[in-house]
């Protein structure tokens, strides 16, 4: 029993996906050489007869070589479509996936020109404005610039305390040094601070506490001068003192820039205490 092909719809061209000789198209002189090449590249040569226009194979079994290797040749096949294909899907989702990147950085790059062109037209001419600034609403900064304008608040504020008290005499900052520290550590535990009147550091040293006390007050610090050796008096004023038996006395504190004294007003302003300034953590009129 022969199966016959014609050489024109010939073997080469149902099942040219097995051999590399008709895969994907043979490029030989005609289809009768090709289906020659063809069976003896998928050696079944021994099994065909050829005619003029025709090829005859002799037993069913070359057919079912050829359709099992044809089959298998088709799983390689659709194995390797579907990774091209997948592949092509891939490098488009790539190329979204960066225009995408591409455009929100090109958006973000604007949003942070935005916000500092901004910047730079509500402060410009700060510096010969009578509140230097003060008034001006900060824009809403980008998510990414959030701290960025903290910083940048934190050096716009210290250049405008610059500019506020650059034009004081040098007398008056060791007053507003004070003041600020003051700020810091009584901030949210006092309403009232006296930030708006003149601090003078040595209260019981004016003239303002009492001609007497202030005479008596000004030898004894002087006598302590001498015998402690600072250099400057820094704060004094007087306190009163509720005991443990709820009894109320006149007390005085004294500090200098080595210690820290407590005074009885009533006794010439009698050193009851000395503390050196490296001891103290806080102190208690009461102790």
């Amino acid at each position: 029993m022969f199966e016959n092909y014609n050489f024109q719809n010939s073997l080469a061209t149902e099942y040219k996906l097995i051999s590399p000789v008709t895969w994907p198209n043979h490029s030989l002189s005609s289809d009768r050489v090709a289906v020659q090449r063809f069976l003896e590249d998928c050696k079944l040569n021994h099994d065909a007869a050829y005619g003029k226009t025709k090829v005859f194979i002799r037993t069913p079994r070359t057919l079912f070589t050829l359709e099992e290797k044809r089959s298998e040749m088709l799983i390689r096949i659709i194995l390797f479509l579907q990774k091209l294909w997948r592949g092509t899907l891939a490098r488009r989702k790539y190329k979204r996936m960066r225009a995408a990147r591409r455009i929100l950085g090109c958006y973000r790059r604007y949003k942070v020109k935005s916000y500092l062109r901004n910047v730079i037209h509500r402060f410009s001419g700060v510096k010969n404005s009578r509140d230097f600034g003060k008034q001006i609403k900060w824009p809403k900064p980008p998510k990414v610039l959030r701290h960025f304008q903290e910083a940048l608040q934190r050096i716009f504020n210290r250049w405008r305390a610059f500019q506020l008290i650059k034009s004081l005499p040098p007398s008056e900052i060791p007053k507003v040094k004070a003041k600020v520290a003051a700020f810091e550590n009584l901030k949210g535990h006092r309403s009232d601070m006296g930030l708006q009147r003149c601090w003078e550091g040595s209260y019981i040293e004016s003239k303002k506490e009492s001609a007497q006390n202030s005479g008596f007050f000004v030898s004894r610090s002087d006598e302590l001068q001498r015998k402690d050796k600072f250099m400057k008096a820094l704060f004094s004023c007087h306190v009163r003192k509720v005991n443990r038996f709820n009894k109320v006395e006149d007390r005085a504190i004294f500090i200098t820039d080595r210690h820290l004294y407590k005074m009885d007003p009533g006794k010439q302003y009698k050193v009851m205490t000395s503390t050196p300034l490296y001891n103290v953590s806080n102190r208690d009129a009461g102790h």
